[in-house]
C-alpha cells in the first residue's frame, strides 16, 4: 500500500502530520473517537432514528512558545472541539455529514489560535462498516457564517384562523402589513386531514394540511408569499415581504421543535424562534395571548374592527 493510500484511510492526526510544512510545523491538538447518538441523514429511514456517529478532530495551532506560562487560558482547549460539535448538533437536524463536518470546522476556526482543522465524522450503524466524511479547512479558506447583531430583524408573528383567511377585509388587513416585518401562520383548512395510526406519519400529514392552507391564503392575496426555509424567512423580513410560514421543513429538521403539529403551538414556536416583537392570534386564542379582549384590542389597532 502506498503512503498516499495509507494516509487517505489514516486517522486525521496522521494526515495532519504528513501534510504539515517542514519549515514551520504547527502544534496540534486532537479529539479521538468521540461517539454521539444523533438523528442525521437524508434517507426517510433515518428520520426519527438515533444512530451513532464517531467524531475525530485535529487542530493545528500556532505555537505559543515562551508565552504559554503553563496557563490554560492561553491554549486552544479540548473543550472548544467538543463544544463545536455539540453546538452544531443542537442547532438543527442535518441531512449530510458533509454539512456537519464543514460547520464544526468553521466554528473551531472562529478561534484565531486555530490555523487548520481536520474533521472526520463517521456513521457507525448503517452497516458492518463505517461511512464517513473528512474535511480540511484553514483560516484562509473558512467561510464566515456569523450574522452581525444589527442585521437581525425581529418580526411580529400573526396567526390567522380560517375565518380570518376568508374574511372580505383580508386584503385591507394585508395592506397594513406591507413594510412591517411579519410572518403569518395558519392552521389546517376546513376539511379534516386524513387520519392514520402511525404518529410520525400523522404528524407529516397534519403539517402538509397546514401548508395546503398556507397556499390557500397566498391565493387570496398575492402579496402573501409561502416560505419554508429559515433563510428565505430572514430574507423576507429584511425585504418587506409578507411571508406565510410552511412549517414542515423547519419543524422536521429542528432539534427543539414541539411534538405533533398543533398550529397554535407551532405559531408560538415560530415567535420564539425569531424572538418576535409580538404575537397575535386572530380568530383563535393561543400562547402568549392573555385574553380574548386583549387580542381584539390588538387587532383594533390595525383595523377599525377585528377580523373574525
Amino acid at each position: 500500500m502506498s503512503d498516499e493510500t495509507r494516509l487517505a484511510f489514516a486517522h486525521p492526526s496522521e494526515r495532519a502530520a504528513a501534510t504539515a510544512t517542514n519549515t514551520d510545523p504547527l502544534d496540534r491538538i486532537s479529539l479521538r473517537d468521540h461517539i454521539r447518538e444523533v438523528e442525521i441523514g437524508a434517507f426517510q429511514a433515518e428520520r426519527g432514528l438515533l444512530q451513532r456517529i464517531s467524531c475525530n478532530v485535529v487542530v493545528e495551532v500556532v505555537p505559543m512558545g515562551d508565552h504559554l506560562d503553563d496557563d490554560v487560558d492561553r491554549i486552544l482547549s479540548y473543550d472548544t472541539l467538543i463544544e463545536a460539535i455539540d453546538y452544531e448538533l443542537k442547532a438543527e437536524r442535518l441531512n449530510l455529514l458533509e454539512t456537519l463536518c464543514a460547520r464544526v470546522a468553521e466554528r473551531i476556526l472562529h478561534d484565531p489560535r486555530a490555523a487548520r482543522v481536520f474533521v472526520r465524522i463517521e456513521k457507525l450503524d448503517r452497516g458492518p462498516f463505517a461511512l464517513g466524511v473528512e474535511v480540511v479547512r484553514s483560516q484562509t479558506r473558512a467561510p464566515v457564517r456569523i450574522v452581525e447583531p444589527d442585521a437581525v430583524v425581529h418580526p411580529q408573528v400573526i396567526y390567522l384562523s380560517n375565518e380570518a383567511i376568508q374574511d372580505p377585509r383580508l386584503s385591507e388587513f394585508v395592506d397594513t402589513l406591507v413594510g412591517v416585518p411579519t410572518i403569518l401562520c395558519v392552521g389546517p383548512g376546513q376539511t379534516q386531514a386524513p387520519q392514520v395510526a402511525q404518529p410520525q406519519a400523522q404528524r407529516r400529514v397534519d403539517l402538509l394540511a397546514i401548508e395546503q392552507n398556507a397556499w390557500m391564503l397566498a391565493a387570496r392575496d398575492a402579496r402573501c408569499v409561502v416560505v419554508d426555509s429559515r433563510t428565505e424567512l430572514d430574507w423576507g423580513l429584511k425585504n418587506d415581504q409578507v411571508s406565510v410560514w410552511a412549517p414542515s421543513r423547519i419543524v422536521l429538521d429542528a432539534t427543539d421543535a414541539p411534538d405533533g403539529a398543533d398550529p397554535l403551538v407551532l405559531a408560538g414556536y415560530c415567535a420564539q424562534m425569531f424572538e418576535a416583537t409580538r404575537s397575535l392570534f386572530i380568530g383563535a386564542s393561543g400562547p402568549d395571548v392573555p385574553s380574548t379582549a386583549e387580542v381584539a384590542a390588538s387587532i383594533a389597532d390595525v383595523l377599525d374592527e377585528p377580523i373574525a
